[in-house]
């Protein structure tokens, strides 16, 4: 059994809903943000959806992927 080892990444995201609005309908479908480690960081912007608000996005974010470079998950600090 092998165990994949997973990396993280904190950011900052500061969206307003209206440029999410852009994300929602298609218009654009990933994000590219910096860590604060300073990896450029790509990611569907459909993984954002559960933290809009009336206000849009905005907060500390740490991402998890693993050895592949796969989306594992996503949390707001």
């Amino acid at each position: 059994m092998t165990t994949q080892s997973k990396k993280q990444f904190y950011f900052r995201l500061q969206i307003s809903q209206q440029q999410y609005l852009q994300y929602y309908q298609g218009t654009a479908n990933a994000v590219q943000v910096v860590s604060e480690c300073g990896k450029r960081l790509h990611f569907p912007a459909a993984r954002l959806r559960p933290f809009l608000t009336h206000n849009g996005i905005h907060g500390r974010f740490r991402l998890t992927i693993d050895d592949n470079n796969r989306f594992i998950d996503l949390q707001m600090f």
